[in-house]
């Protein structure tokens, strides 16, 4: 329901999503001094942000670069170039960030409240105008010189509700919540895709941008998520704890019994590429030293550590202790694996033999007994797919026209990342605030 009265009045800036990207370019607006009304589908804000602690991305563009060669140049030094802003705005806010921390071997970040700050956002907000949750949009206002000036909205209680807006911006959080959505623009094995997500996301924002004239990019370029346990229900107070980090330090094998990725490289990565795998299932296997330093030990500094294993026995998930390599060739038939394959690889590697695909980053033979085994599949948090847009945040056509009044950020967004990760809350908030000084350029 409206903490404030949605106003029939025009508002400066009207955002669709009450997450990351959306509070933050609302708190924004609201603080440089325009009139803003949030409208959030979900029963209360925050979306995805909520399940996340880290304001993180590549430490220069230069890195950024090196780890995501095919996001769009424009976008990827927006995210760079924005943190800074985006970390003062933060401490503006008085929200506490603690010190920078190394996030994924090449990145810094901080970690700070999210709760906090979308709340803190929120109330900024309402100094200067609404907010509104349990509403949906039904469709974007077009005014007759074709500038989108508005939404109409059914609100919680059934009733239709105009806001009319000098800009618009769409921040629902991506579509990784529609089947269909996935399965078109990520991967046609993501329609069973477990979700590791709010369940809000349902592509609102890509519906609403390209009835509109805005155009799609990143089909194809793959998403951000984390290997989880396979046939585990995944409840978002274990976002974090079930997400399987550790594979980097792992092997992990297909049905057939063959490695097929370079686990070190990264979780995040890890995953994508077993989707491509047949059931989109493996295998991950890592050693006692492996449970001791990692399963067990924390993923950021200063973290709190959870026994991944135990936790994700616990909750069901197939996991096993195989004393020695030879266990695996008594692999249950119903778990589908080729157990004397796997047997005879996971021997080979700890007798030291080279790799194939090579780990890169942990070249470690995985030799100490007992072998800690997960059956694993991916779970996906957003889209790398979305909504084209500039470095300014406006909504672009097909042949890269500006689509007037019309914004987005966040997960909305696409082709900032191609099959490369480097973190999202900061590209939430780096579009966000990008968008929100756009609109307050041009009053």
């Amino acid at each position: 329901m409206p903490e404030a009265p949605t106003p029939t009045d025009p508002v400066d800036l009207l955002v669709l999503g009450g997450g990351m990207a959306g509070m933050t370019a609302a708190a924004r607006a609201a603080r440089s001094g325009l009139r803003v009304t949030v409208v959030e589908r979900a029963p209360e804000l925050g979306g995805s942000a909520q399940f996340a602690g880290y304001l993180w991305t590549a430490p220069d563009t230069a890195t950024m670069d090196e780890i995501n060669p095919h996001g769009d140049p424009e976008l990827k030094a927006a995210v760079v170039g924005r943190f800074a802003d985006a970390v003062a705005f933060l401490r503006d806010l008085e929200v506490p960030v603690a010190d920078a921390v190394t996030i994924l071997r090449f990145g810094r970040g901080h970690a700070f409240d999210t709760t906090l700050y979308i709340d803190t956002c929120r109330r900024a907000v309402l100094a200067q105008g609404s907010v509104t949750t349990g509403a949906r949009t039904t469709t974007l206002t077009i005014d007759a010189e074709g500038r989108v000036s508005g939404a109409e909205l059914l609100l919680a209680d059934g009733s239709p509700r105009t806001v009319r807006a000098g800009a618009t911006l769409l921040a629902t959080g991506g579509f990784q919540a529609d089947a269909e959505l996935r399965a078109r623009y990520v991967h046609a094995q993501a329609r069973e895709v477990t979700l590791r997500s709010n369940p809000w996301s349902s592509g609102d924002g890509l519906r609403l941008a390209t009835e509109a004239g805005g155009a799609v990019t990143g089909e194809g370029s793959g998403f951000y998520g984390h290997l989880v346990p396979a046939h585990v229900d995944l409840e978002p107070e274990h976002f974090v704890d079930l997400a399987l980090y550790y594979s980097e330090h792992a092997l992990l094998f297909n049905l057939a019994g063959e490695r097929f990725v370079d686990e070190t490289v990264g979780d995040h990565l890890t995953a994508m590429a077993l989707l491509d795998q047949p059931e989109g299932r493996g295998l991950l296997v890592t050693d006692a030293r492996g449970y001791r330093e990692y399963i067990t030990g924390s993923y950021v500094e200063g973290a709190p550590a959870t026994d991944k294993f135990a936790l994700a026995r616990r909750k069901g998930g197939r996991c096993v202790v195989a004393d020695d390599a030879d266990d695996f060739r008594a692999m249950p038939e119903e778990w589908g694996y080729d157990g004397e394959r796997i047997a005879e690889e996971v021997a080979r590697l700890a007798g030291g033999a080279p790799p194939s695909p090579p780990r890169t980053i942990d070249p470690r033979p995985l030799a100490e007994a007992p072998y800690y085994v997960v059956e694993v599949a991916a779970a996906l948090t957003f889209p790398f797919a979305g909504i084209r847009i500039d470095a300014r945040g406006r909504v672009l056509g097909a042949s890269g026209d500006v689509v007037p009044g019309l914004y987005a950020a966040g997960s909305d967004v696409g082709g900032i990342y191609a099959g490369a990760y480097a973190g999202g809350i900061a590209a939430a908030a780096a579009t966000g605030l990008a968008a929100a000084d756009d609109v307050v350029s041009t009053k």
